[in-house]
C-alpha cells in the first residue's frame, strides 16, 4: 500500500492518477474529506479514464492519531505538504509516525538549494527534514523540483492588466511540470532498484521573466510586459497587492535573489529516470490558454 499525502495538490495529485493507471494499490489522504479529491468521486468510482480502487481517507498532520490511522499497513509514504511556518515540526511528526507505523520508504518533496545556510528560509528547513529523515534510518528518497509550470497560473490577473513584477532581471528560471514530478515519484514507488537518490528535477529549459512575458503576450494576444523591481519593492507589494503573508512574500522574494546569485540551469534528469523528455513550458501554457485569456 502506497499512501500519498498531499493528494489534493498538484503533485500530490498527479502522482495519485498516475499511481492508479498503473494498477498500485493507494491510499489517498485528504484534510478536506466533505471536497472531493481532484479527479475521484469518493471513496470508489471512476475518472475518465481508469478504475478508481484508492482509498481516500481523512488526515491531520497535527494529529497523531489520525497519522497513525492513515499508515497501518502501508509499507510506503509520499510526503508533500505546503510550505508554512509550521511546516518543518509537521514533516518531522509525519516522518517518526511513519516509522513507528512500519513504513519502509519515504519519498519527500523537498526543494532546491535545501541546504543549512540556504539563502531561502524554506529551503533551510527542507534541509532539516531531509536531516531527519536520515537520522531516522528509512530508506527514503529526496525530490527537489524546481517551480512549478502550475504556480504560472496565479500570474493570471497581472497578464490581464500587462503587468508581471518580480526581482530577477534577466536571470533565468527553472519550470517544471507538477504531471513530471508525478510521474518520476510514481517510478520510484513503483519500480524496484530506484528508491535512495536525492534527484534534482526541472523542465527542458530555463526561461527569464522578460522571455516568459513575450510569449504571454503571444499566447493571449495581449502586450505583457516584465516589470523589474528591487527586492524589498517585490515583497511590499506581494504584501500589499497580492495579499501573501509575510512569511510567503519573503519566500518569492528570496527564491528569486537566489536565481540571480545562482544562475538557474535546466538537469536532464526527468529524461534519465523515465525514457522521455519533460513536459515543456510552451506546452503548459497552450494548454491553458483560455485560463490566461479569461482572466
Amino acid at each position: 500500500m502506497i499512501v500519498v499525502m498531499g493528494a489534493t495538490g498538484a503533485t500530490g495529485n498527479a502522482l495519485l492518477h498516475r499511481l492508479l493507471a498503473l494498477g498500485a494499490p493507494v491510499r489517498a489522504l485528504t484534510r478536506t474529506p466533505h471536497i472531493p479529491i481532484p479527479g475521484t468521486t469518493g471513496t470508489t468510482g471512476t475518472t475518465g479514464t481508469h478504475p478508481l480502487p484508492a482509498q481516500v481517507q481523512y488526515v491531520d498532520a497535527a494529529d497523531p492519531r489520525s497519522l497513525r490511522t492513515a499508515f497501518k499497513g502501508a509499507g510506503q509514504l509520499f510526503l508533500a505538504m505546503a510550505n508554512g511556518p509550521e511546516q518543518v515540526a509537521l514533516e518531522k511528526r509525519v516522518i517518526d509516525i511513519a516509522a513507528e507505523a512500519g513504513i519502509g520508504h519515504i519519498v519527500k518533496i523537498s526543494a532546491p538549494a535545501a541546504e543549512p545556510d540556504s539563502p531561502v528560509a524554506v529551503s533551510r528547513g527542507h534541509h532539516a527534514v531531509e536531516e531527519h529523515l536520515r537520522a531516522c534510518g528509512l530508506t527514503h528518497t529526496v525530490l527537489r523540483p524546481y517551480a512549478f509550470m502550475q504556480n504560472l497560473l496565479r500570474l493570471a490577473p497581472a497578464v490581464a492588466q500587462g503587468v508581471i513584477l518580480g526581482t530577477m532581471g534577466e536571470a533565468p528560471c527553472n519550470y517544471i511540470d507538477c504531471r513530471d514530478i508525478g510521474d518520476v515519484a510514481a517510478a520510484i514507488l513503483t519500480r524496484t532498484g530506484m528508491a535512495g537518490g536525492t534527484y534534482t528535477l526541472t523542465g527542458p529549459e530555463a526561461v527569464a521573466y522578460p522571455e516568459l512575458a513575450v510569449r504571454l503576450s503571444t499566447l493571449t494576444g495581449r502586450a505583457v510586459r516584465y516589470v523589474n523591481l528591487a527586492p524589498d519593492e517585490l515583497r511590499d507589494s506581494l504584501i500589499r497587492n497580492a495579499h501573501l503573508p509575510d512569511w510567503l512574500a519573503d519566500h518569492v522574494t528570496e527564491i528569486q535573489r537566489l536565481a540571480v546569485t545562482r544562475p538557474e540551469q535546466p538537469t536532464t534528469t526527468v529524461t534519465d529516470l523515465l525514457g522521455r523528455p519533460p513536459r515543456t513550458l510552451d506546452a503548459f501554457l497552450r494548454e491553458h490558454r483560455a485560463h490566461f485569456r479569461s482572466a
